[in-house]
């Protein structure tokens, strides 16, 4: 067992802390739903602790792909759109379509849904509760690394548009 592969509690625990205290999240409701996606997360992480997982970093967010099944991915995410005028700070649920659409290996085609709390960058908006849609595409070049497109919407940013690399963990 490597170290990609165990769970890491700590990692996470110390990561939710930082973004609660940075943050500084402004209604109880927010931090109770935060909460509950951080407690899901973990959650996940130790019962899949076995699976393959894939960390997304890309030009405006970053996420982390815990599978729950061969079609199914959650996982925390951090992203914002090209105007940065916010950062959401949440989790995103990813449906696969592969096998369906009866892809070769390399290639991923996904679609989901994301949560999460949106801090406001600038005076002209109020943060608040981010909800969102998003597709995407991934073809992997090697064992470890691909390229992800991925197009999406939400409540806070209007359309949103990522490319980046994902790297298998």
């Amino acid at each position: 067992m490597n170290e990609f592969e165990e769970p890491s509690f700590l990692k996470w625990k110390a990561l939710l802390l930082c973004t609660a205290l940075i943050f500084n999240l402004k209604t109880l409701i927010m931090k109770k739903t935060l909460l509950l996606i951080a407690t899901v997360v973990i959650a996940m992480n130790f019962a899949y602790s076995q699976a393959a997982k894939q960390l997304n970093f890309g030009l405006i967010g970053a996420s982390f792909e815990i599978p729950l099944g061969s079609a199914i991915t959650v996982g925390p995410a951090a992203f914002t759109n090209f105007d940065l005028n916010h950062l959401t700070v949440g989790a995103k649920a990813n449906y696969y379509f592969d096998k369906l659409f009866g892809l070769p290996d390399a290639w991923d085609v996904y679609g989901g849904a994301n949560i999460g709390f949106g801090i406001a960058m600038n005076d002209n908006q109020d943060s608040d509760l981010d909800l969102g849609l998003q597709i995407g595409g991934r073809w992997f070049w090697s064992e470890k690394w691909g390229v992800y497109v991925e197009v999406g919407g939400g409540k806070l940013g209007g359309a949103a548009y990522g490319i980046g690399l994902t790297m298998k963990l």
